[in-house]
């Protein structure tokens, strides 16, 4: 692979995960004396297409040329798709939400055709893409997300209180129709104190209305840390921080945030949606029955994740 060149693409800049993964690729790539273009026009050897691109004329000009294609993977947009009673579609944020992700379905579904080899992100996500999609046609690989043990390590600075337990969520946003993850954490928090007498505090890490955050503040009965978003290089010293996180994306495909927290020798709870029984082990945290449908958005087992936190926290080593 030396002196060789891969064309990543799309070329994404901001924040997310997406973002934070093509940048280190790009690097360890180059580390390795790989080169790396943006550029579908130019020449390379393999094109990696991260999710999805709307640059299919290049995509297919690739093709044609024989350029292996590898699309790497993740889930699919869903909370758009769920129905209200009178059968119309429920738009936690809108009918341009509801058209964005049904045309990024699709376009990650063609693009999904056109490739020589997929990259899934767990089993979970080649189940559902095959349960929606039909079997993989190509060959296929199962790769985890990575993390730089350098920097995710139980060993470094911290600040975990010694007179409480602090419970810790980290989410992107907690907005557009994923408020049910901070319900949960929030009513969580609350049987650990009521219910199993354990001083807590919830920590959250992520953006969050000041309409959500005033709401819960009056509701909640443990104190809440609005710590909001932070810079990513933050995030080891305040997984060491706490003593347990809360996994609230549900029907996730490979939560960064666990596998993160997971290197920070920090102990992760979570219902088992998703590909969290795939990266939380007995001995790493606990994965409790959701006690519904999470497709359809039922309301959770709080007090079952209550039990699974408290046999955590009251046995931390």
């Amino acid at each position: 692979m030396l002196n060789s060149t891969i064309c990543l693409t799309p070329r994404v800049s901001g924040v997310g995960g997406m973002v934070s993964f093509s940048h280190k690729l790009a690097a360890g790539l180059e580390a390795r004396g790989v080169h790396v273009t943006y550029d579908l026009d130019a020449a390379y050897d393999a094109v990696l297409v991260i999710g999805g691109t709307r640059q299919l004329a290049g995509l297919w000009r690739a093709k044609r040329r024989g350029v292996p294609i590898v699309q790497r993977l993740d889930g699919m947009n869903w909370l758009h798709r769920q129905k209200t009673k009178s059968f119309l579609p429920k738009l936690p944020t809108g009918a341009r939400h509801y058209l964005r992700s049904t045309y990024g379905n699709l376009l990650l579904a063609f693009i999904r055709r056109m490739a020589t080899h997929i990259v899934y992100q767990s089993n979970f996500v080649v189940a559902w893409w095959e349960r929606e999609h039909g079997a993989t046609r190509v060959p296929y690989s199962v790769i985890y997300n990575g993390v730089d043990l350098e920097a995710y390590s139980p060993q470094g600075t911290h600040q975990r209180p010694s007179d409480l337990y602090r419970l810790l969520l980290v989410e992107g946003s907690l907005d557009g129709g994923y408020e049910m993850g901070l319900e949960s954490a929030v009513g969580m928090a609350g049987l650990l104190a009521d219910e199993y007498h354990l001083p807590i505090e919830l920590m959250v890490v992520g953006k969050v209305s000041e309409e959500l955050k005033a709401s819960w503040d009056a509701r909640s009965r443990v104190p809440i840390n609005w710590a909001g978003l932070v810079p990513r290089a933050d995030i080891p010293a305040i997984d060491r921080s706490a003593h347990l996180l809360y996994s609230s994306d549900l029907n996730a495909a490979c939560p960064n945030s666990v596998i993160e927290a997971l290197a920070c020798g920090l102990p992760v709870v979570a219902y088992d949606t998703g590909a969290l029984p795939e990266l939380v082990t007995p001995q790493a945290g606990r994965v409790v029955a959701y006690g519904g449908d999470p497709w359809q958005l039922d309301p959770p087992d709080v007090p079952a994740l209550a039990t699974g936190a408290a046999e955590v926290l009251t046995d931390q080593e």
